[in-house]
């Protein structure tokens, strides 16, 4: 987070002025189309369970409700605006009836609410803007969710020495992390960690794989 650089409001307001596709980001047809396409050659299938955490107006969900068979897609994110947003205006009617997507408002990863656990779970462009504890947070909460022969994919903002990251989070901040401290948030709360690296992101962020140890 660049000192002095004033950030977009958060929550309702930003959404109100910013909308909701720029809100989570932007280059709306691009991302979701390559989350999409990583997990399915990652191996998701329809009969897989999903959770999209911070999945946001559904720039992901409007590929992967479509996909999935019906409940299987579980969409997890703190502000219920970006989730009206998305249901409205990215999803239609019929396909919203048909396939049933759960979600969960919730900004302490409150996991549980879900009838579900998770085969697969993806949490792109979060970490970028969170700071360590809420980090730890979630992968402690995420473990005892998650299915043993599951696989959870994060991205991060990767830099080559440890940085010091703010203690608040921010949607439009920017966090910072090594590979190595990527890894470690894993380790400490039961995960094995693989770097994947490059992905094709837009913004250079890099992915990691963890999967119950």
């Amino acid at each position: 987070m660049k000192p002095g650089r004033p950030l977009a409001p958060e929550g309702a307001a930003g959404i109100a002025a910013l909308g909701h596709r720029a809100y989570v980001g932007g280059h709306w047809d691009e991302i979701g189309k390559l989350q999409f396409d990583f997990l399915v050659r990652e191996g998701l299938k329809p009969h897989h369970y999903l959770l999209d955490i911070a999945c946001g107006s559904l720039r992901a969900g409007s590929h992967f409700v479509p996909y999935l068979d019906a409940a299987h897609y579980l969409g997890i994110e703190k502000e219920s605006d970006l989730v009206r947003a998305g249901l409205e205006k990215e999803l239609d009617q019929e396909t919203i009836e048909r396939k049933q997507p759960q979600f969960v408002i919730s900004s302490s990863f409150e996991f549980s609410k879900f009838s579900e656990r998770a085969d697969f779970v993806l949490a792109q462009s979060l970490f970028t803007h969170l700071p360590p504890a809420m980090i730890e947070d979630c992968f402690a909460k995420l473990r005892r969710f998650m299915r043993e022969d599951g696989a959870f994919y994060a991205t991060f903002n990767e830099v080559q020495t440890e940085v010091s990251n703010p203690d608040t989070p921010h949607d439009h901040g920017i966090f910072w992390y090594t590979r190595d401290r990527m890894s470690r948030f894993g380790t400490d709360n039961g995960w094995k960690s693989e770097y994947i690296g490059d992905w094709g992101h837009p913004r250079h962020q890099k992915m990691m794989q963890y999967r119950p140890a």
